[in-house]
């Protein structure tokens, strides 16, 4: 999803269903998917909670939407790097690491979407839940791929590792515990690589 950033120059430039999907992202990632009624979202939209819900059957089919978008870019950033890196599956994962080393300095106060909205969400059989845990199942099963086509001896034990490097750097960007932290991810992932 494009960056709220230049939001009130362009607000009025988007159809109604994206202007409600632009308001829910900056909310949801500000104040959180429980912190955020409709009408607010809908304020922000500059439309009417009508208008949500003819977009979207329920607040909970927003949310899961919003994680579908986000779930997308992050698929996109797998396809980029093999498409840049193609038949070079080390270079693959090392371009994976920096797309979130780069988005580390960009990182919300409120950290990653994903992890916050898994806190904020306890029950499995919730639909945004659902999209998070595919999303989650999908990344992995990609990047044991590349582990496995990189010849690493053990590519489920590899992908775990790069896995907890690559989410506990953006835990540690949002709570600011660990300094350079997009420098030390890098490093910390092209030593597992390089094994």
């Amino acid at each position: 999803m494009t960056s709220t950033a230049a939001r009130p120059g362009r607000v009025a430039k988007l159809p109604p269903r994206e202007r409600i999907l632009d308001a829910a992202e900056e909310l949801f990632q500000s104040e959180g998917i429980r912190g955020v009624g409709v009408q607010a979202i809908a304020e922000r939209a500059e439309t009417t909670k009508m208008a949500i819900y003819r977009h979207f059957e329920t607040k909970d089919a927003l949310v899961a939407e919003w994680l579908r978008i986000l779930a997308a870019e992050y698929q996109a950033a797998f396809d980029r790097v093999e498409a840049e890196h193609p038949g070079r599956p080390r270079e693959q994962i090392l371009g994976l690491a920096r797309f979130i080393a780069d988005g580390l300095p960009g990182l919300s106060h409120r950290g990653c979407p994903f992890i916050n909205s898994l806190a904020e969400l306890p029950d499995r059989a919730h639909p945004a839940r659902q999209v998070v845990e595919e999303h989650k199942a999908r990344q992995t099963r990609r990047l044991v791929g590349m582990c496995a086509e990189a010849g690493m001896p053990d590519p489920e034990q590899a992908a775990a590792q790069i896995t907890f490097v690559l989410e506990g750097a953006q835990v540690s960007t949002q709570n600011g515990s660990i300094d350079r932290a997009g420098e030390r991810l890098l490093r910390i992932v092209e030593a597992i690589v390089g094994r």
